[in-house]
């Protein structure tokens, strides 16, 4: 865990008491080790795959849990061409260890700095406050939004703002990652009953299309 980011592949295998442990240093930047809390390096970040819950030997991952992830993607496969120069290349043996980092820990967190700098009006707050109050109120979500995903929203929306050269947030910069930052983050009745995971996108969908875009 002591490192800047830490890679949980295939998170959904590990035991609840191992996401449990990395449950707190998601939320708390820490670990604590028979009652000694260590503080972790600054930046920290968790990638994480994950397998489709009908594979043996998943658990399912807490709503908590779930919910310190910034963004769930969904990769799918790669096109024709890329697998071809997988298949050809087979980069994992042949140009892995050749990789060079491209920035250092301290250039990370510059550009965490630089995202505050970014403005956000009220009407794009508002805009965020109402689609996270319509997940809440939907019939068919089991759990809505949580404040938490909300103030997500707004800094990915902000960081999107900043990549895109500006230094203030536009709609598009909004509704262009609520299904990637807030699907995850809502559990659907349906889920609950069939274990559907793609249901929480196509409700997330149908909530962004009854809300507003603010001009």
């Amino acid at each position: 865990m002591f490192s800047n980011i830490v890679v949980a592949d295939e998170v959904n295998r590990t035991t609840p008491r191992t996401q449990s442990a990395l449950l707190e240093a998601m939320s708390e930047n820490s670990v604590t080790i028979d009652g000694d809390t260590k503080r972790l390096d600054s930046p920290f970040m968790v990638i994480a795959t994950q397998n489709p819950y009908e594979f043996e030997g998943t658990y399912f991952l807490p709503e908590n849990q779930l919910d310190r992830f910034l963004m769930r993607i969904h990769l799918g496969y790669p096109s024709p061409d890329d697998e071809s120069r997988v298949l050809k290349q087979q980069p994992s043996r042949t140009q892995l260890s050749e990789l060079a980092p491209v920035m250092t820990s301290s250039d990370v967190c510059q550009l965490q700095e630089q995202v505050e700098t970014v403005k956000i009006a009220d009407a794009l707050i508002e805009y965020i406050i109402e689609l996270s109050t319509a997940t809440r109120n939907a019939e068919d979500l089991q759990v809505g939004i949580s404040t938490r995903g909300g103030l997500a929203l707004t800094q990915v929306a902000k960081a999107t703002a900043m990549l895109a050269g500006r230094d203030y947030c536009v709609p598009e910069d909004v509704i262009a990652n609520v299904l990637p930052v807030c699907a995850h983050r809502i559990v659907s009745r349906a889920y609950m009953q069939d274990g559907d995971t793609n249901a929480t996108r196509r409700i997330m969908q149908q909530v962004l299309e009854t809300i507003p875009i603010p001009a």
